[in-house]
């Protein structure tokens, strides 16, 4: 079996045109990883579109570029997460008035009776198969953490004066696209309190899919900074924005076009949520003017044909008119 040592790998790197040399490259190499760093970095977006590094130092500024966007969306990010849960959670306990799983399922999520009047026997029949496959990934859900003694569920199974895990404690172990399912499943009526309550533009939002588009695009992003995958290039990205999905972040906020191909996008839609939220123009704004310094600090890092491949031109003015908004 043959492999390359780091000193073969080192020497593999500049045959291919990338300088590398001394004691502190070899060690950023060997803590970065030849297959999970030169080779996750080399390209922006897709393995044909290759980045032209002349440097091992390029790769490495790449590499911790995307390192600092991590850093700097984790926190965010779980706070987003946290805050639309308990406002979809106190809109459906109001609508219910009940805070039992049954009574959602019940009153809040559509089904083949419950359906609009001009729903077809399809549109029907997928409404009731996505209430079984809700209840299912549920059951699975409560029978995990069961089993694994999560006291957040057996609290309630092994208390007889419970009769069921209340919706509170079922949101507090959801996992966020399993969440945006929930959101996905519910009736209409129920999409659009929730829409209402957390301040979305509904006029864009006809069908009141946001609630839960929104959820699917941040969950991308979310699961690529929990496994610590490359994020700066959007390769994470699993759809494609819907018309609704542009429409309302470019009335919102003024923008010429959306289109999450860049992570500027994702910085947008998080500053958004933030600003839905609650959250101080101090604090969003802190965390943009991050944004810019750790995507200019890599833009000195790099020669100008990397950044012209990772950074989108208009940028700046995008930025610009985001702080304006907020």
């Amino acid at each position: 079996m043959s492999f390359k040592t780091t000193d073969g790998l080192m020497r593999h790197l500049r045959d291919n045109g990338i300088a590398i040399s001394g004691s502190t490259q070899k060690r950023q190499l060997l803590n970065t990883g030849y297959f999970h760093g030169y080779k996750g970095y080399r390209f922006f977006g897709t393995s044909l579109n290759r980045l032209p590094f002349t440097s091992y130092d390029e790769i490495y500024a790449t590499i911790q570029y995307d390192s600092n966007l991590k850093s700097l969306f984790y926190g965010k990010m779980m706070f987003i997460e946290t805050a639309v849960k308990n406002v979809a959670l106190e809109s459906i306990l109001l609508y219910t008035k009940s805070e039992s799983i049954q009574a959602m399922y019940n009153k809040a999520v559509s089904s083949y009776k419950n359906c609009p009047a001009s729903f077809t026997p399809d549109q029907r029949k997928k409404a009731q198969q996505d209430k079984l496959n809700l209840e299912s990934t549920i059951q699975s859900y409560l029978s995990r953490a069961y089993r694994n003694g999560n006291p957040k569920i057996t609290h309630f199974y092994n208390n007889v004066g419970y009769s069921g895990v209340p919706l509170w404690a079922l949101f507090e172990i959801m996992m966020l696209g399993d969440f945006g399912y929930l959101l996905s499943c519910l009736n209409y009526d129920m999409r659009n309190i929730i829409s209402h309550n957390l301040g979305l533009n509904v006029a864009a939002d006809t069908d009141r899919r946001l609630v839960y588009k929104y959820i699917y695009t941040l969950k991308d992003l979310r699961n690529a900074i929990a496994h610590n995958a490359v994020v700066f290039d959007t390769r994470f990205r699993n759809i494609d924005p819907d018309k609704a999905m542009k429409r309302c972040l470019e009335q919102e906020i003024g923008l010429s076009y959306v289109n999450f191909k860049s992570i500027g996008d994702y910085v947008i839609l998080m500053s958004y949520y933030l600003k839905l939220l609650g959250v101080t123009k101090v604090e969003i704004k802190a965390f943009i003017k991050d944004y810019e310094k750790i995507t200019n600090e890599y833009r000195i890092a790099v020669n100008p044909n990397v950044a012209a491949k990772v950074i989108r031109p208009d940028l700046s003015s995008r930025i610009s008119t985001l702080k304006n908004y907020i």
